[in-house]
């Protein structure tokens, strides 16, 4: 499946969850000798929510949250009537997340997550500053090159960076450098934004673990929560993110403080994996 040209393979593992789950994200990520994805997304019971999700990106390395996924496993258990629930609670390692689903003709056509708050505590990002207070456009310099970093958390940490045009230079060189950068103890994914208006942005993101992917839902929401802590678009509408791989919509809420994110699900195909 994938979410704005963001691709997981989905295992359904309500009744029997694999016990090598690092390693099969490995194996089956790899685009020669695997399927080829961003990662694995296992699909899992849980005692205080409808489902769990675990998720482990092309490394074998596991994420805390993923917002294109959750979207994706809300289509999955509606589609595949694992649920009759338009509202369904999802157990993740960022908490429990809330996805409304919007069927048309039974089929889920898109989802909105309740995101909830935004973490922007540096320590609890986690990003280092020089202040307890949050780091908005905080100055930092890798390989003698200057940048203004916004560090947000939304369940998993990310690097916000406002620039006039996003290049390839920034996203697969910097991207990484970046990602590993002493400011950041758990590293972070790092989003490279140019701003089209004040309800409009351009995103393109180095994510931890993976590389460039074609979107990240919590890459969108970090850096629209981002945006509006730098004054670059208005708290009070939503704005688009327009990604390679497609467009999201994201609403801070005033009155509640989460974040909401709406966007399509896809499913591509489904198969057997043999493990030797």
């Amino acid at each position: 499946m994938h979410g704005a040209g963001n691709d997981y393979i989905y295992l359904d593992a309500t009744s029997s969850i694999p016990a090598n789950l690092p390693e099969l994200a490995i194996k089956m990520s790899d685009v020669h000798f695997g399927i080829g994805s961003d990662g694995l997304v296992a699909i899992c019971p849980s005692e205080v929510a409808d489902f769990r999700m675990r998720m482990f990106n092309a490394d074998g390395s596991e994420a805390e949250m993923c917002g294109n996924a959750s979207r994706c496993i809300g289509k999955f258990v509606y589609d595949r009537g694992l649920t009759t629930k338009t509202e369904v609670s999802l157990e993740t390692g960022a908490g429990i997340k809330i996805l409304h689903l919007h069927p048309v003709d039974g089929v889920v056509e898109s989802v909105t997550v309740d995101m909830g708050a935004p973490i922007l505590t540096p320590d609890l990002v986690p990003v280092s500053s020089a202040s307890s207070e949050v780091r908005i456009a905080e100055p930092f310099e890798s390989d003698d090159i200057r940048y203004q970093i916004t560090g947000v958390s939304m369940g998993n940490p990310h690097g916000v960076i406002f620039v006039d045009q996003i290049t390839d230079r920034q996203v697969l060189v910097e991207g990484p450098r970046l990602e590993v950068a002493e400011i950041f103890p758990r590293k972070a994914n790092i989003e490279f934004v140019r701003i089209v208006d004040r309800h409009t942005i351009e995103m393109r993101v180095w994510e931890r673990g993976t590389g460039e992917t074609f979107a990240c839902g919590t890459g969108a929401c970090a850096s629209v929560v981002a945006a509006i802590l730098n004054d670059l678009v208005d708290r009070d509408a939503e704005v688009e993110v327009r990604l390679r791989g497609g467009i999201l919509h994201i609403k801070w809420d005033p009155a509640t403080d989460h974040v909401f994110m709406t966007g399509p699900a896809t499913f591509v195909c489904d198969g057997v994996f043999y493990i030797y």
